[in-house]
């Protein structure tokens, strides 16, 4: 069970950092996001969710 905890983190994570990728923040910004997110998977991840830059595509 805990293999497939992690491929859905490792999963979140890369769509996560695609987001980062995609917004109009300052590259500084990006690579701090970034940064968080591959040193903290989980933690880094949900305050990213909540408080990080969000891409800017419409659907």
């Amino acid at each position: 069970m805990g293999w497939l905890f992690s491929i859905i983190v490792f999963v979140l994570n890369v769509w996560a950092i695609a987001q980062i990728i995609n917004t109009n923040a300052a590259m500084q910004s990006k690579l701090l996001w970034i940064a968080l997110i591959l040193i903290l998977p989980v933690v880094g991840f949900v305050i990213w969710w909540f408080a990080g830059p969000k891409a800017n595509v419409r659907l």
